[in-house]
């Protein structure tokens, strides 16, 4: 018999997503608006705290589209991005013709270097072009370095995109990530520590910036008896019927978070006596990260036929999906010719890691499949 598939990361139900989603049925609540969509919202603010207001949307991506309106970016302006991370964080600044200035990461989070971030900002003022926007990442759910990254944002004057899509459920000093930045984003994608099947949403410091950005995903209409616009509109509202997923999944989203973190550990125990491997980790107690991808770096050693492909290339073998890091957006064809700053650090990780199973409904045989694949090949 066949071992059926393990997957990276696949969608977890905790039981009661099917109430909600049957409520909007028999409420004929079937559009971009209803009890679900608010209710989730509210989920979503009450979780985060720090007196953030919340709009559910059809995906991140279409957050960070329009947190980028927000704050005001335009055709020909330049935009800071982190260069490791998933295509979605810097698509939007290309919808908005605005140029992609693309940062290495540093070595303890992984996440956007401080270092090469002022550079570039004190460069691109240099050249007269101050950037209009920080987009910064919590990869695989690590926070990047939160007070680092203010300070520079605070000494230029320029306002920080929090990308927490894979973040939702992680902390830093006890403050959850998506209320860090300006403006913060969120993805509920069937990837995600929880999932609207799709959708994501944005994260604002007042209800004035909230409802501009549901004016905007909502076509931009216009108070009016008819159908009237003055502004360009998106249609990015997320539907009643999944956002009673949503509801559902909040209520198994801190569980969700420890059975990743309980992975994360798994990982951590399984390759504590393989000296070549480094389970990526946070830097200290500051930092509480959701694990929502367990990564792992391997020294590679071609006397023994030892590295991140060929290992990846076993667990295909066994039915199981790994996958590299995200490859760094500046050695992507479609931003290669764009800005960038920083060493190898992002080409290197990129080079040597690899994302290993880490959904919250691995089973215990899953695991000691996983374990068998391991302990065989570096045996």
């Amino acid at each position: 018999m066949t071992n059926s598939k393990i997957w990276l990361s696949s969608p977890h139900m905790g039981g009661n997503e099917q109430k909600f989603v049957n409520e909007a049925f028999d409420t004929n609540w079937v559009a971009p608006l209803g009890p679900n969509v608010n209710g989730l919202e509210k989920d979503l603010e009450k979780y985060l705290g720090n007196e953030v207001h919340v709009g559910a949307l059809s995906s991140g991506t279409a957050a960070i589209h329009l947190g980028l309106i927000l704050l005001d970016v335009k055709a020909g302006d330049e935009v800071i991005c982190q260069s490791m991370t998933f295509s979605a964080s810097a698509n939007p600044i290309l919808y908005l013709g605005a140029t992609p200035v693309f940062i290495d990461s540093e070595e303890e989070t992984w996440n956007i270097c401080p270092k090469a971030l002022e550079e570039a900002i004190v460069d691109c003022i240099a050249k007269g072009k101050k950037p209009k926007a920080i987009i910064a990442v919590h990869l695989y759910g690590v926070p990047y370095q939160i007070d680092a990254i203010k300070a520079i944002s605070h000494k230029y004057d320029i306002p920080v995109l929090e990308d927490s899509a894979e973040a939702l459920g992680s902390s830093y000093k006890g403050h959850k990530c998506g209320t860090f930045g300006d403006i913060g984003v969120l993805s509920f994608n069937g990837n995600k520590i929880i999932t609207t099947s799709g959708g994501g949403a944005i994260v604002a410091k007042s209800k004035e910036l909230k409802d501009k950005a549901v004016f905007f995903a909502t076509q931009s209409r216009d108070e009016a008896p008819h159908y009237q616009h003055s502004e360009i509109g998106y249609n990015y509202r997320m539907s009643n019927i999944c956002a009673g997923i949503g509801r559902g999944q909040m209520e198994v989203l801190d569980a969700h978070v420890q059975l990743r973190r309980d992975m994360h550990d798994f990982y951590v125990d399984l390759f504590a006596t393989i000296d070549v491997v480094t389970v990526f980790t946070v830097p200290n107690d500051d930092y509480f990260a959701n694990y929502w991808l367990t990564a792992i770096v391997i020294e590679p050693n071609a006397a023994v036929g030892i590295d991140r492909e060929t290992l990846r290339l076993c667990f295909e073998q066994a039915n199981i999906e790994s996958r590299p890091l995200w490859k760094p957006m500046h050695l992507q064809p479609i931003f290669d010719k764009y800005p960038y700053y920083g060493t190898k650090i992002a080409e290197t990780l990129f080079e040597y890691g690899l994302c290993v199973p880490s959904g919250s409904n691995l089973t215990k045989a899953e695991r000691e499949r996983i374990k068998e694949v391991v302990n065989k090949f570096f045996k």
